[in-house]
């Protein structure tokens, strides 16, 4: 295997497993917006998407979705469509 073979199995490896996108707060987006798209793209009910507004809120952050890296890539780029803070991260614990 070439250096370049290894590079992209490498990236592949490390984009398996599950990925979490993490919601950070903003002065700019409504708080019922972030309950909204919570709601229609992350797939919350409307309890589930006010708590992790409120968190999000009060600590600067909240883990809002977890799946394999190819449906969090999606999700994120529907969420940052809509004006959400949101960057993606490799999950530590397999849960």
């Amino acid at each position: 295997m070439n250096n370049a073979q290894l590079l992209e199995m490498s990236k592949k490896q490390s984009r398996t497993g599950k990925w979490e996108l993490i919601l950070h707060n903003d002065q700019t987006v409504s708080f019922d917006h972030v309950m909204q798209c919570l709601v229609e793209i992350c797939g919350h009910n409307e309890y589930q998407a006010n708590q992790c507004a409120l968190l999000t809120h009060h600590n600067g952050k909240c883990s809002v979705f977890i799946d394999n890296y190819k449906t969090c890539k999606t999700v994120w780029d529907r969420l940052a469509e809509n004006g959400l803070t949101v960057t993606p991260q490799k999950r530590k614990r397999n849960v």
